[in-house]
């Protein structure tokens, strides 16, 4: 998996970067609740798709941080696929942060996965089985219109 990030406020940063501005972050108002929230979207280019995993600290009621990384895989075009990969990218991501919480003091902090897939539209007959994937894997889930991880932080940059 693709460890370089990129965020609007802190431009490119490792895992390990990401890790530590996110503590920061919480630490630095602990007056607030706080939500980790993981989204993946995709399109297709070239033949291939693009995905784009997005990290999200969100600070509730008052805005939050993000991180992203971009992934291009080749022959993964078909919509079905394409939101296999995108569940299957973000699960991943969310194991990985939930072992680094465990480590550095954010146990608290359970990520949650953000869906790109609604009751209307191509992915509404996707939604039992990714959902599937996702409560599977031990994570709570949003779907559209409530996954503005997936739908609207990680799709700005796909």
């Amino acid at each position: 998996m693709n460890e370089n990030f990129t965020s609007p406020s802190y431009g490119q940063l490792g895992y390990e970067g990401v890790i530590d501005k996110i503590a920061d972050y919480i630490k630095a108002d602990t007056n607030y609740r706080y939500k980790i929230i993981v989204g993946t979207d995709s399109e297709n280019r070239n033949g291939g798709a693009e995905f784009v995993t997005a990290i999200v600290a969100h600070r509730i009621g008052k805005g939050g941080i993000y991180f992203w990384n971009r992934k291009k895989l080749k022959n993964v075009v078909a919509i079905a696929d394409r939101i296999s990969k995108e569940t299957q990218f973000s699960i991943e991501l969310a194991w990985k942060l939930r072992d680094t919480f465990r480590h550095n003091g954010l146990s608290a902090y359970e990520p949650e996965v953000h869906l790109d897939v609604g009751e209307t539209g191509a992915t509404r007959d996707m939604i039992r089985w990714v959902t599937g994937m996702v409560l599977g894997s031990g994570f709570s889930f949003k779907i559209k219109p409530d996954s503005f991880g997936a739908t609207k932080v990680a799709d700005r940059h796909t």
